[in-house]
């Protein structure tokens, strides 16, 4: 997960940006590789979903916000039952879906509950 760091303000961005929203023009941008864990801040649990992720349902969407501060939104791959506010979490690399005839698989980043670590 690459994002950006301002070293003028000690800001953290993800997605990366090229210019620093506080500091404008006299930021210095430098790209960051975030560590991906974090806190789930809410989620939500989807049981009716559209033709191309209907066979993932149920699954979980969350924001989260990324130990180093910014907040993205997330699928976390655990059980309904387990999803909790304030769970701890760590990127985990997955399928994200396939496209196209010939069902060409395109990958990235989902989370995990942190104690599911290896």
């Amino acid at each position: 997960m690459i994002g950006t760091h301002c070293k003028s303000c000690g800001e953290y961005y993800f997605p990366p940006r090229t210019l620093c929203p506080n500091c404008r023009r006299t930021g210095q941008m430098e790209e960051h590789k975030f560590r991906g864990t974090g806190t789930v801040i809410t989620y939500t649990t989807i049981y009716s979903a559209t033709e191309d992720f209907e066979r993932l349902t149920p699954y979980n969407l969350a924001i989260i916000q990324l130990d180093e501060g910014p907040k993205l939104t997330g699928q976390v791959v655990c059980s309904p039952e387990n999803m909790k506010i304030g769970m701890r979490v760590r990127p985990v690399f997955r399928i994200l879906g396939k496209e196209g005839e010939r069902g060409i698989i395109y990958y990235g980043t989902k989370f995990a509950p942190a104690e599911d670590a290896p």
